[in-house]
C-alpha cells in the first residue's frame, strides 16, 4: 500500500489536535452552550433532527465524531484491519482517560468516553476499509 503524503500530514495534524483536546487544562467545551451550538442547530434545521435534551447526548456524539478520523487514517496509513484499528482506538482512548485522571484532575475521565471514542474509531475504520481497500487483481 502506498502512503499518501496528504494522509500523513492529516494524521499528524489530527494527532496534535487530539492531544490538545484530550489534555487541555479544562474541558474544551466549558462555558459553551453546546445545546445551542451551530452543529446542533445545523442538524436541526437541515435534517429536522430534534434538539437533544441533555448535554450528555451532545458530548457522547462529539466523542464518537472525534475518533472517526483516527479509524480512517489508521486504515489509510497502515495494513491494519478494521478490528485491529478499533482495538488501537480502545487502547488510545483508555490511555487518554487514565492520563486525564492522573494529570488533569479538573477533567472527567469516564468509561463512557472510552466506549464513544472506540465506537468512532470503529466507524472510521470500517468506512475506510470499505472505501480504500478494494481488492486489486493479482498480477500474473
Amino acid at each position: 500500500m502506498r502512503r499518501s503524503p496528504t494522509h500523513v500530514v492529516l494524521a499528524l495534524a489530527y494527532l496534535a489536535a487530539l492531544a490538545a483536546i484530550a489534555f487541555w487544562p479544562t474541558p474544551v467545551d466549558q462555558g459553551v452552550d453546546v445545546l445551542n451550538s451551530w452543529p446542533v442547530r445545523w442538524l436541526e434545521s437541515s435534517f429536522g433532527m430534534p434538539r437533544p435534551t441533555g448535554y450528555d447526548v451532545v458530548q457522547t456524539a462529539a466523542n464518537v465524531v472525534l475518533f472517526v478520523p483516527l479509524g480512517w487514517l489508521a486504515v489509510a496509513l497502515t495494513r491494519l484491519s478494521w478490528w485491529q484499528v478499533t482495538a488501537a482506538g480502545f487502547v488510545l482512548s483508555s490511555c487518554i482517560e487514565v492520563g486525564q485522571a492522573l494529570l488533569r484532575p479538573e477533567r472527567f475521565a469516564t468509561v463512557s468516553d472510552v466506549v464513544a471514542n472506540t465506537s468512532g474509531a470503529l466507524l472510521g475504520a470500517v468506512a475506510a476499509t470499505l472505501v480504500l481497500r478494494r481488492r486489486v487483481p493479482a498480477r500474473a
